[in-house]
């Protein structure tokens, strides 16, 4: 189906408004306190002075000069933030007013334009069961806005959903430390070993998005349900308290073991519902970053 560049740009305008609502003083010193920069960078050679460490003697420039010269370093202060969005079919659904898909992007707009406050560059790398998108990090309030109009524009995919390929595709691709938000309903399996490859490389922080009616099926009696990635049709018997209870648990299970995975693993997480909101989530993330630092 051909996107509507007129609502899909309503759409963006709306999101740039309620996240620019959300962003204060507050949250973006949190930022700033817990996404520090990458470690130290060159900088200089300048000659050697008493007083100065010996083991930051630069040796080559010392012989080619004849006499002592020492590296220094600068605070590396600036960061890559790359935001890998899931974009399959099943972020299409949503029972109530935002789609998960819609919740993808806000969440990306938040998080982007708090990045973008702190002159740090943002990237974004968009897939399914494939790589449908991907942007180079860069600077400036427009490359948010772009970010945001993808995530969008992509929500008529019907395509699975494979976190495995997204991750070696960032690492094959980002190969200096960033922070990456792997923002997902994480309807898939088998991505656990690439994960913690991932975050052994990247300060990664995965954003599980989720629906209400996706644990907790309606007693509306006899329906049928499409599953959005493979378009299988199921007709199920919402009347029976022991097909929601088993549907119930299957969802309940998942989560606890993504939940489980995570704390594991050392990843931090910001759960995120498509019927609440999320700004005091995303503050209580930092919070605890802060608290390790």
């Amino acid at each position: 189906m051909p996107i509507d560049t007129t609502e899909l740009m309503k759409q963006v305008g709306k999101i740039k408004i309620l996240t620019s609502h959300l962003i204060d003083d507050r949250l973006a010193g949190d930022y700033h306190s817990v996404f520090k920069g990458q470690g130290v960078e060159f900088d200089e050679v300048r000659p050697y002075v008493p007083g100065d460490d010996v083991r930051s003697i630069d040796w080559n420039v010392t012989a080619r000069t004849g006499s002592p010269h020492v590296k220094r370093f600068s605070e590396e202060r600036e960061l890559t933030v790359i935001f890998l969005v899931d974009v399959s079919g099943s972020q299409i659904f949503g029972s109530g007013k935002r789609s998960k898909s819609e919740l993808a992007a806000e969440i990306t707009c938040l998080l982007a334009m708090t990045a973008i406050r702190n002159q740090d560059k943002i990237g974004l790398i968009l897939f399914s069961n494939r790589i449908l998108k991907s942007i180079p990090p860069r600077k400036g309030r427009t490359a948010v806005m772009r970010l945001v109009r993808e995530v969008l524009a992509a929500d008529e995919t019907r395509e699975g959903t494979d976190i495995t390929a997204a991750l070696r595709f960032l690492n094959n691709v980002q190969k200096r430390k960033a922070v990456v938000f792997l923002v997902s309903d994480f309807q898939d399996i088998g991505y656990e070993k690439e994960l913690r490859v991932t975050a052994r490389h990247h300060d990664v922080i995965a954003c599980p998005i989720s629906d209400p009616c996706e644990s907790a099926l309606p007693d509306i009696g006899l329906i049928e349900l499409q599953d959005p990635e493979s378009g299988e049709l199921l007709l199920v018997d919402t009347s029976s308290s022991s097909v929601r209870q088993a549907f119930h648990a299957q969802a309940s299970t998942a989560n606890e073991r993504l939940v489980h995975f995570l704390k594991r693993t050392g990843i931090d997480s910001i759960h995120l519902s498509t019927d609440t909101a999320y700004i005091d989530d995303v503050r209580a993330l930092f919070h605890r970053r802060a608290r390790k630092h």
